[in-house]
Order: structure tokens, then C-alpha cells, then sequence
């Protein structure tokens, strides 16, 4: 039995949750990469926790898509992630960013209450990921342009 069956034909919310669980098994990589070139414990700790968030959202879009196709989803890893922790972080920050205005356009279309209340509640939770990494982002500008600082020399 599917969880929905009016929407095994709507051909755009199965690309929509394709496309989510497509970045979400992309962040779960690369952040699995940039934990390991944080400079700090702590920078390393936010990132493997923001890197379970990204597990919990991929395990929650499958069982949706499962539940809509009866199939599993096929999944395609993005390399785009670099391998530099600051551009790595840069590169997180945008992702997270274009990600919670494609998950609140995928909810606000959603007629599934469920499905609304999934990509609502992992725009937030993207949001607040984004904040982390921007914060990262500003600590270690702040701290190359205070090194490299007439002021410092």
C-alpha cells in the first residue's frame, strides 16, 4: 500500500523529492569531507551533527518517495564539493541557502500534509545549518584579515 496514491502520477513532486534526496546524499559526503578538514574539534562536532540532520532529511525523502513509487530512489552523489575547508564552508553556506528556498516552494506546493510538514520543517533545519556555516565563514575571514593587518605587523 502507498502512503499517497493521487500523487503517483504528479511527475514534478517526484522530481522535487529526486532532486532533494540527490542534495542530501551530496551534503552527507561532503560534509563528511569537510569535518575532516575543520580546523577546530568544536568546527568538527557542529559539522557532524549538521551532517546528521542531512541523514535524517535523506531517510525521511526516501520513505516518501518509497512510499509514492513503490521503488527505491535512485541517488547521484554531486563532486562539486571542494576540497578546501574555507571553500568547502562557502560552498555549504550557498547550498544551504538555495536549499531552504527549494524546500519552502516544495512545501508550499505540497497537498500532503505530510509531505508539506517534511520539506517545511527541513527548510528550518537548512536555515540553521546555513547560519552555522556563515558564522564559520566570518570567524576565519575575521581572522585572515586580522592577520594580515598592518595593524598586526
Amino acid at each position: 500500500m502507498y502512503y499517497v496514491p493521487y500523487y503517483r502520477n504528479d511527475n514534478m513532486l517526484l522530481a522535487q523529492i529526486s532532486k532533494a534526496i540527490n542534495g542530501e546524499s551530496s551534503a552527507i559526503a561532503c560534509y563528511a569531507r569537510l569535518a575532516e578538514l575543520a580546523p577546530t574539534e568544536a568546527e568538527k562536532a557542529r559539522i557532524l551533527e549538521i551532517r546528521l540532520d542531512e541523514i535524517e532529511h535523506l531517510q525521511k525523502f526516501i520513505a516518501i518517495y518509497v512510499s509514492l513509487t513503490g521503488t527505491q530512489p535512485t541517488v547521484q552523489i554531486s563532486p562539486d564539493c571542494p576540497s578546501e575547508y574555507f571553500a568547502g564552508i562557502d560552498y555549504a553556506f550557498n547550498d544551504e541557502q538555495n536549499t531552504v528556498e527549494f524546500y519552502s516552494q516544495v512545501a508550499d506546493q505540497a497537498n500532503d500534509p505530510y509531505i508539506k510538514e517534511a520539506f517545511r520543517r527541513a527548510a528550518t533545519d537548512e536555515q540553521r545549518h546555513a547560519v552555522w556555516f556563515l558564522y564559520y565563514l566570518t570567524m576565519h575571514k575575521s581572522k585572515t584579515s586580522f592577520e594580515n593587518s598592518p595593524l598586526t605587523k
